[in-house]
């Protein structure tokens, strides 16, 4: 090979390299009417029953994501929020933030079992495997509580000294939590329900999503700054921080693929790439609807779930019960959206 070709040879071979893969192809594959009335919150995928969960307001919607169906609702919630499972004692439990109560319900027939107090703001919620413990979030009052799986009754409570947004488990006895108006994670010991430690983000404000790689121990953290924030459990530290879109409220990591999403109300889903434990990009940014700031994965199909709803124009002037002036929710216009590759 002459000098001039091989020089031809090696740069076609670095253009090649500077040329970015394409990213995994996600859109949206299904959409579903759900109707209903009333606002929305956190989403939760039943991996064993097959079941997508939706906090409703004032109730728990239980529908089949592959037919769009309605299988039931759990009632009785002021303001729902976060649902978790226990799949141990075959327990559900959903957090109800205007009555700072977690309620407790039958897996498979859904039907309630009890109630217990846990902390004014009550949130976001996990199941830990280490302590089979729940833990819930609770934004105003600055703590975590901490209720028994079997029974459904407060064991705890942690002072977070900040308000907490979302938490995840790395199912080894270590809890991690957005520390929202810090812009910080917390670490939590799910054993002696203490706050051992917390990091700084960098610029990272306003974190409310977080989810986790559990084999590699990193945490990806939604930021209302628009940025995603990837830190090492580990060591404690951040690692970067990429662009995504305006109005997260959840992130998801799907282990199969490698892949953190990051759902914001703008209605996008930015998709990031774990290239390797320490080098992150962004694989692509996929539409969905205006509103669509909540999510789930089945981390089996490595679908995506999100919902959202049609408005009409805001209210020309504020009021007691409606102060920020947002638009009216059109009826019967709330949608399930589903995105795969």
């Amino acid at each position: 090979m002459t000098l001039h070709r091989l020089a031809l040879a090696v740069a076609a071979i670095a253009t090649l390299a500077a040329v970015p893969a394409p990213g995994p192809g996600y859109h949206v594959i299904k959409t579903y009417s759900l109707g209903g009335e009333g606002g929305w919150d956190y989403l939760a995928y039943d991996s064993v029953g097959h079941r997508l969960f939706i906090s409703r307001q004032d109730r728990v919607m239980v529908v089949d994501p592959e037919s769009g169906r309605l299988l039931g609702e759990i009632p009785g919630f002021n303001r729902s929020h976060g649902i978790a499972f226990d799949y141990k004692t075959g327990h559900g439990f959903a957090t109800s933030g205007g009555d700072s109560s977690v309620v407790m319900f039958d897996l498979q027939t859904l039907k309630v079992l009890g109630r217990t107090t846990a902390a004014p703001d009550a949130d976001a919620i996990l199941f830990d495997p280490a302590t089979g413990n729940i833990f819930t979030f609770n934004g105003d009052s600055k703590s975590s509580s901490v209720i028994d799986g079997k029974s459904g009754k407060r064991v705890g409570t942690i002072d977070l000294g900040a308000g907490p947004e979302f938490g995840v488990s790395d199912g080894a006895g270590k809890v991690y939590v957005n520390l929202e108006e810090d812009g910080e994670v917390a670490e939590i010991d799910a054993k002696t329900m203490k706050m051992t430690r917390k990091w700084p983000l960098g610029s990272c404000k306003g974190a409310t999503g977080l989810a986790i790689d559990r084999a590699h121990h990193i945490l990806f953290s939604g930021c209302r700054t628009k940025v995603m924030a990837i830190s090492d459990a580990k060591a404690g530290t951040l690692i970067t921080t990429l662009p995504i879109g305006a109005g997260v409220d959840a992130t998801r990591y799907d282990a199969g693929s490698g892949n953190a999403f990051a759902s914001t109300g703008d209605g996008t889903i930015t998709v990031i790439h774990e290239d390797s434990p320490d080098k992150f990009s962004v694989a692509e940014t996929d539409t969905t609807m205006r509103g669509a700031r909540t999510m789930e994965i089945d981390g089996h199909t490595h679908r995506v779930f999100t919902v959202s709803a049609k408005f009409g124009p805001p209210p020309a002037e504020s009021t007691a019960a409606n102060p920020r002036r947002r638009p009216p929710m059109l009826p019967d216009s709330f949608t399930l959206l589903i995105l795969g590759t």
